[in-house]
């Protein structure tokens, strides 16, 4: 895309400078203050002007240029994926043809001139906040009249997150390494991606939350589709408790059926469920990740749903924690696509092929990783030295 360019009139030279200036630019007696006069002196001359539109033009030209071989790599990109989409419906061979094989062009032109003028002052852009785990916490109570059980200790959350894994089908290996993926080998059950207790003023960069980091959408889908797996876990352990203890696991199961129905009450698709998901309705569901019960369930899930996936796709082979994580990362469909290559073609396939424009171009790993083999070695080397750090020991431990 285009950077915009500064547009400021010869008018307002003046205008801005003063607007900068300290208080010390008041008007004197009988005339100008000495800063207005020598801010008006540095104003920029015609042939600063003149070589400065020059060079953007050359800059606008070479943009151009580029944006236009850019788009056309981008498109064949989207065309070769529509391609492998409708041959695997046809149940046939994904070929290397079948990608594209060069890597994205890399914009090598003039860059954008500075210009001679003053910028005109822009208000800064307010940033949309992203809600933590205050916010859902404070929103479960309020719509959900529901407070997540959280654990006495750290493992506690870890053994019931081994228990329940183990049971569903996920391995030791899958899960451990996931985990020191996601969290950097020390998460806690209440970790969200960006804030860290090391790193004072840190803030969240999204809603990711827990040792698989759930997006609220991903708590949202995940409630809509193992909704009933969920009910019938947490019936079982109310009807296996007594007295206060059964009583407050009940309450539990009515707060989680109440959340599977409004999952429900849209479609399953992502857009959908993404709408539900940002509401404080929305929030209040995605504390359930913190809870000791259905915490562990949830993150279960979102690694489980992804090995269901790929057996039904025919992949019988078990997912690596690399490529699980692949298919973690980019959504089922996309990840099966790497999962199921050849190594020979991991090898030459690049990861644009797997990729929106603008999320290949924001992401530095995959940018720089720039084959599917490239992206699973470099996962697993950083899986290899978090899974050394003490919160994967102990989750290692637990299992």
């Amino acid at each position: 895309m285009r950077p915009p360019l500064i547009r400021m009139g010869s008018g307002l030279v003046a205008l801005a400078l003063l607007a900068g200036a300290p208080s010390a630019v008041a008007m004197e007696a009988g005339g100008l203050s000495v800063a207005v006069t020598n801010a008006m002196g540095q104003a920029a001359s015609p042939q600063a002007i003149a070589e400065y539109r020059r060079k953007l033009k050359e800059y606008e030209a070479a943009r151009a240029a580029f944006e236009r071989e850019a788009g056309a790599y981008w498109t064949s990109i989207t065309e070769k994926r529509r391609g492998r989409n409708a041959k695997r419906r046809e149940r046939r061979p994904i070929t290397l043809d079948d990608y594209v094989l060069t890597q994205p062009p890399a914009y090598t032109g003039p860059k954008q001139p500075v210009s001679p003028l003053p910028e005109e002052e822009k208000p800064p852009r307010e940033r949309r906040p992203i809600p933590v785990v205050a916010d859902f916490l404070k929103a479960a109570a309020e719509h959900f009249q529901f407070a997540p059980q959280r654990p006495a200790a750290e493992v506690d959350f870890k053994r019931a997150y081994a228990r329940y894994a183990l049971a569903a089908g996920l391995t030791r290996e899958q899960a451990v390494r996931v985990y020191a993926f996601e969290t950097g080998g020390n998460g806690n059950h209440d970790m969200q991606s960006g804030l860290s207790t090391s790193r004072p003023g840190s803030r969240a960069i999204s809603t990711a939350v827990g040792y698989n980091q759930l997006l609220t959408t991903n708590t949202m889908v995940l409630m809509a589709e193992q909704g009933n797996e969920l009910i019938k876990s947490l019936t079982a352990k109310a009807a296996a408790l007594l007295g206060p203890s059964r009583q407050a696991m009940e309450h539990k199961l009515a707060v989680l059926k109440k959340m599977v129905a409004f999952s429900r009450s849209v479609s399953g698709e992502w857009s959908a469920q993404e709408k539900l998901a940002s509401t404080p309705q929305g929030w209040g569901v995605h504390a359930m990740v913190l809870d000791i019960d259905v915490g562990p369930m949830l993150q279960t899930h979102k690694l489980l749903t992804s090995v269901h996936f790929a057996r039904t796709k025919g992949h019988t082979r078990p997912l690596t924690a690399a490529e699980l994580e692949m298919m973690n990362l980019t959504g089922d469909g996309t990840g099966l696509d790497m999962v199921t290559m050849p190594q020979a073609m991991r090898e030459q396939v690049p990861t644009a092929n797997f990729f929106q424009r603008g999320g290949y171009e924001r992401n530095p790993v995959v940018s720089r990783h720039n084959t599917v083999a490239k992206l699973l070695a470099i996962t697993d080397e950083r899986m290899d030295v978090n899974s050394g750090k003490p919160g994967a020991k102990e989750l290692a431990a637990a299992f």
